[in-house]
């Protein structure tokens, strides 16, 4: 379980029917670790500036997740969290391991203005 005051994710239908919903949407999955937290908490601190974004967490190890583990943009990834940003449904970009605050904005800005 992941203790963020974020929306988790806890099933691949989940994720499916959140991108039919949602044209801009930013997935980290990932655990309560050291490189994960701190993606989760810069989340927290900028949704309401990104209120055209939907944010969520999905918890790396469970099995539901494959759905993001094996994206191709995210098969070479030897770090979490895995990152994903979504844009009508695709996949725009992808990231892995621990980012601030710049990082992630910067990419949220170039994908989804």
């Amino acid at each position: 379980m992941l203790f963020t005051n974020l929306d988790h994710i806890n099933t691949a239908a989940e994720l499916k029917d959140i991108l039919a919903k949602n044209e801009n949407v930013m997935v980290t999955c990932g655990r309560m670790g050291p490189m994960c937290t701190p993606v989760y908490q810069v989340m927290e601190d900028i949704r309401d500036k990104y209120s055209h974004v939907a944010f969520f967490d999905m918890e790396f190890d469970n099995p539901e997740a494959s759905i993001i583990r094996n994206l191709p943009e995210c098969r070479t990834f030897r770090g979490l969290p895995f990152v994903v940003y979504y844009k009508n449904g695709e996949v725009v970009e992808a990231t892995s391991s621990i980012q601030d605050e710049e990082q992630i904005t910067t990419i949220l800005d170039r994908q989804f203005g």
